[in-house]
């Protein structure tokens, strides 16, 4: 079955643009596209798109509750952000609300499919100028790339991980699905779905973009760039 992607962005121009590149690979199909953000919500329900590709920030303001809502109604769908704002704060704001990747707009179009078929397999993908950005900053001290609500997160996060969870939150970070995860730990499916509630749950991490900042902030990961 194609990947059934939901295109929003207020631009029309950029929309056509992003479907013909689409409609070139073979794996993957436009199910529909919106322009802002009350319509990118009406369709993500309707359609149920296995990922929205979304300017998280359009012009109506609503771009990131667009986002969370969307998460939030349709769980099994991924979240994409494709924009011409690339810094670590809007990626951890995109992130906070339910977003699994983000990338800029002056992305090719291999690289864009190629972004896609990531977020469907549940995979962390940043654009390389952010991705950068991120390590200089965690290079230099200056803390969570979420901003400072971020750093009041991590503060509680400083009872330390063990090897076992730290096993587990690596492979969440990089895209193994629970089976996955399961099969490389040799547990079953129901014991990786437990650690990972309570993982979760110690850490105040709501998804697997920020396990990926998590993982990538305590050295512990590399996070895929899209070119």
């Amino acid at each position: 079955m194609p990947i059934r992607v939901l295109v929003v962005d207020n631009q029309t121009l950029l929309r056509e643009g992003v479907k013909a590149v689409l409609h070139a690979e073979r794996d993957i199909e436009v199910a529909g596209e919106a322009k802002n953000s009350t319509d990118a919500i009406d369709k993500a329900v309707a359609l149920s798109p296995d990922v929205v590709l979304i300017e998280a920030g359009l012009p109506d303001g609503g771009g990131i509750a667009a986002i969370r809502t969307i998460k939030e109604r349709c769980s099994g769908t991924r979240i994409l952000v494709l924009s011409t704002q690339g810094s670590p704060e809007a990626f951890g704001q995109t992130a906070a609300a339910g977003a699994i990747g983000y990338i800029m707009k002056d992305i090719s179009a291999e690289n864009l499919a190629n972004a896609i078929r990531a977020a469907h397999k549940s995979r962390t993908i940043l654009s390389p100028t952010i991705a950068q950005q991120i390590v200089e900053q965690l290079s230099h001290g200056e803390g969570h790339p979420a901003g400072r609500s971020g750093r009041a997160i991590l503060d509680q996060r400083n009872s330390g991980l063990s090897r076992h969870e730290i096993e587990v939150l690596v492979r969440v970070a990089h895209g193994l699905s629970d089976k996955e995860i399961a099969a490389q730990l040799f547990l079953s499916e129901a014991a990786v779905k437990t650690r990972l509630r309570h993982l979760y749950r110690r850490l105040g991490l709501k998804n697997r973009a920020h396990a990926a900042i998590f993982a990538l902030e305590k050295g512990l990961l590399r996070v895929d760039a899209a070119q």
